[in-house]
């Protein structure tokens, strides 16, 4: 059977990597914690009706990219492409809607059907931050300094430039929904097929095309800025004032967009050229129409997904594997007697291994290639006097300590 391997799209994460995802998840999991943050759990599959529903039925994301499939019950489910649509779902399901507003921290895998390539895979990984229930451009500010804050002590904010739009309100859309019929439909035959659809159902979406043809048009497309309503200018005008104040810097960048009718106001991406190609490591804005797509009452909310894969690969070092304590009986009698000691060092919260066979010296070796800190040595004089060798395995200096004092001097 050697040769199954992972499916394509998948990988394994093991030593370094996993590592590294671990400490995205660790370090994003204790700012959000310091922000008020609550950890939610949802399912990595749902009713398929909660993502076509919400991405939209012109998206790639749905009409391309999503593994769905009929399960034995005749229902269609999907495995999640993204976490916002399920947590307001989680949201509407659980009754929460009455007990505003909701600061929720999640992190999981996500399912997309796409071309594999660097830091991007099938099934991906991402940390996300939702605020649920507030309106004011504060809980913009917020989210995204939490994003900020936990690119800071991953060491790799410097690597990143947050740029942001504004999205406007429904009048501000509205407007510049017309001026983009109005000026792509001059282009005719010029827009690529994906997006003379997308005039028509979406013109918005069309600014996000990848289609090179499409992307010379965009350039010299209209922006929102001189269609928002003096509403959403004020929004906007806050929104930066908060970010100043918290310490957050940014770039403004008109053509930053979200195709959605329930997205409005904010919208924000963290964008890095330090992986190649530039690319988005963390991505969000508001979408105060969702929980009613969701079927809650009219609910505000913002919130941003960050890609782990990604936020892996621009660490300049991986955490170090945790070192051990190596314990080492010397002749069998002392064996049971190190086991006892080997148990409360690990109740005591200190990472503790024994071999399970060997001599002095052959454990000795085992306790260096597990990069052991220090070896605790029990012979059968040591324990006869309730006492250990306690061997610096850095260093070489060896002393004795008594077994009653172990764990807190090795603490």
């Amino acid at each position: 059977m050697t040769d199954l391997q992972p499916v394509r799209g998948t990988r394994d994460l093991i030593g370094e990597d996993h590592r590294r995802f671990q400490h995205v998840i660790d370090t994003a999991r204790r700012a959000a914690a310091g922000y008020g943050f609550e950890e939610w759990a949802t399912p990595i599959f749902e009713d398929t009706r909660v993502f076509a529903r919400t991405l939209g039925d012109t998206s790639d994301v749905v009409t391309k990219e999503m593994y769905t499939f009929t399960d034995r019950g005749g229902d269609s489910v999907t495995l999640r492409p993204e976490y916002t649509a399920g947590i307001c779902r989680a949201l509407v399901s659980n009754g929460l809607t009455q007990s505003l507003p909701q600061k929720i921290f999640a992190a999981g895998p996500m399912f997309r059907y796409e071309r594999p390539q660097k830091g991007r895979y099938r099934q991906f990984h991402q940390i996300d931050a939702e605020l649920i229930g507030v309106a004011e451009p504060l809980a913009d500010a917020e989210v995204i300094a939490l994003g900020w804050d936990i690119l800071t002590a991953l060491g790799v904010a410097k690597d990143t430039v947050l740029e942001i739009n504004t999205l406007g309100d429904r009048e501000s859309r509205e407007r510049y929904r017309t001026a983009l019929v109005e000026y792509f439909a001059r282009a005719g035959d010029e827009l690529s097929e994906d997006s003379r659809i997308r005039l028509e159902r979406n013109p918005l979406r069309i600014l996000d095309s990848k289609d090179p043809g499409d992307k010379k048009l965009v350039a010299f497309a209209p922006t929102i800025d001189e269609h928002l309503t003096e509403s959403a200018r004020t929004f906007y005008e806050r929104l930066k004032d908060h970010l100043a104040r918290f310490g957050v810097p940014f770039v403004e960048n008109p053509r930053i967009v979200r195709g959605l009718d329930y997205y409005n106001h904010t919208a924000f991406e963290f964008v890095t050229t330090a992986l190649g190609a530039q690319g988005t490591v963390m991505a969000g804005g508001r979408y105060d129409g969702l929980v009613e797509q969701m079927g809650g009452p009219p609910t505000p909310g913002v919130g941003w997904a960050a890609g782990i894969e990604r936020l892996s690969l621009l660490l300049a070092e991986p955490p170090a594997a945790p070192r051990p304590v190596a314990i080492i009986p010397v002749g069998e009698a002392a064996e049971a007697a190190a086991l006892d000691v080997l148990q409360s060092l690990r109740h005591a919260g200190i990472r503790a291994e024994m071999g399970y066979r060997g001599n002095l010296k052959r454990r000795m070796e085992q306790a260096n290639k597990r990069h052991a800190r220090v070896a605790v040595i029990l012979g059968e004089a040591e324990l006869a006097r309730g006492v250990a060798q306690v061997k610096d395995l850095a260093s070489g200096e060896q002393s004795e300590l008594p077994l009653a004092e172990l764990a807190a001097r090795l603490a």
